[in-house]
């Protein structure tokens, strides 16, 4: 029986399922974003994200336990370099999954996975659309502006 199994195996054995996520894990920390299936992407971020959190304490156990998942000096490099400190006061949630629709060719569903602290484009829109707080309330400002509205109109004839 198979009671409380859930792991997506992607149609591949475990040594090959192994190997495509440590290679798409190197690929997200080396280039920060990078285009998949839905399906890959949800898997390497259960695989990726205890990696990335490992890098927030750089000691050499945590070193070596990151670099045996990887087997990559550069990306184990670049992770507890600049990865860790972009990532220092977040508590998990590292990566971002944008989905961009089907492929044409087998319809397959795509999306972007990237590291959240790295999207450019996406922190200029967080810090620059600040919400003004502003309560709602039954009587909108179309009615405090219509008396006031009406007024200099009713002077006019008046003349």
């Amino acid at each position: 029986m198979r009671h409380n199994k859930k792991f997506n195996h992607l149609g591949r054995t475990k040594a090959h399922r192994d190997a495509l996520l440590a290679n798409q894990t190197i690929s997200l920390i080396m280039h920060k974003r990078i285009f998949t299936t839905l399906a890959k992407a949800k898997a390497l971020r259960v695989y990726a994200e205890p990696l990335i959190n490992r890098a927030k304490e750089d000691t050499t156990a945590n070193r070596r336990l990151v670099f045996s998942y990887l087997q990559n000096k550069e990306a184990v490099t670049e992770l507890f370099r600049n990865v860790a400190e972009k990532i220092a006061n977040r508590n998990g949630g590292y990566t971002r999954i944008l989905k961009t629709g089907n492929r044409l060719g087998d319809n397959a569903k795509m999306c972007f996975i990237e590291l959240v602290d790295y999207n450019e484009a996406m922190l200029k829109d967080k810090a620059g659309a600040k919400k003004k707080s502003t309560r709602r309330s039954r009587r909108s400002g179309k009615a405090a502006e219509a008396p006031a509205a009406e007024a200099p109109v009713a002077e006019t004839p008046a003349e």
